[in-house]
């Protein structure tokens, strides 16, 4: 069978019948060969679909997980088809702001990381609100470490940091919000942030009313609590 050889040797500096001897056994130690039928047949097969598949699931699973970490209701009794569910922008700033409390170090995600959660989410209403209002994710970011001081440096927080009981208290905020409300829909990241703001001992709420964030932006917010537009996973 034919095949293709790649062959290492030294090079010798004359051509002498003696050197192509003494070198032959070394030539051969070092020579590959692969036939030509392999390297006719064998091919790595890449299937975009393969991975377009792989990558649906892994962000399935990554939705179903942080999904299930926020509240939908405060109690059983609701019907399973009445229970409200989270929009996907407020899924996502929530594991934003889990993110953002492993980067700053910190045992828990709080009310300033959920606020730094929609921020870096970036394309809610509630987001655009607040940048339009000149409170920036770089300014939250100062005022968190102004705040509460930075973390040790070799301390590494868990995968999701657990939620501080005044972030879960923001969370029950928005889902009884959205309830009392009677409309359908989702909760939004309008929720989300008003329901930090109704922590008024929290960090978040502090931080939000040093960068000029009042009661009456609160209402001005909450005029367009349900018109986020409708993009859950699917």
């Amino acid at each position: 069978m034919a095949a293709q050889s790649l062959s290492v040797f030294a090079i010798a500096p004359s051509s002498s019948h003696t050197n192509q001897l003494s070198r032959k056994p070394f030539e051969q130690l070092l020579n590959i060969s692969l036939p030509n039928s392999f390297l006719r047949t064998t091919k790595l097969s890449i299937e975009p679909s393969s991975f377009n598949l792989v990558a649906s699931k892994r962000r399935s699973y990554a939705v179903a997980t942080i999904s299930f970490s926020l509240p939908t209701t405060r109690t059983d009794e609701a019907a399973s088809d009445k229970k409200p569910k989270w929009s996907a922008r407020s899924i996502k700033s929530f594991a934003m702001g889990e993110l953002e409390a492993r980067k700053l170090k910190f045992p828990n995600t709080g009310t300033e990381a959920l606020l730094m959660g929609i921020l870096v989410e970036g394309t809610s209403l509630a987001a655009k609100f607040l940048r339009e209002n000149s409170i920036t994710l770089f300014k939250v970011r100062e005022e968190i470490v102004k705040l509460l001081g930075k973390s040790d440096m070799y301390f590494f927080s868990p995968e999701h940091p657990p939620l501080t009981e005044p972030a879960q208290k923001a969370l029950d905020w928005a889902v009884d919000e959205k309830l009392k409300s009677g409309e359908s829909g989702e909760i939004t990241t309008t929720h989300l942030i008003l329901g930090v703001w109704a922590q008024k001992e929290a960090a978040g709420y502090k931080i939000m009313a040093g960068l000029g964030f009042d009661d009456e932006k609160a209402k001005e917010l909450g005029k367009n609590m349900d018109m986020e537009i409708n993009s859950s996973f699917k």
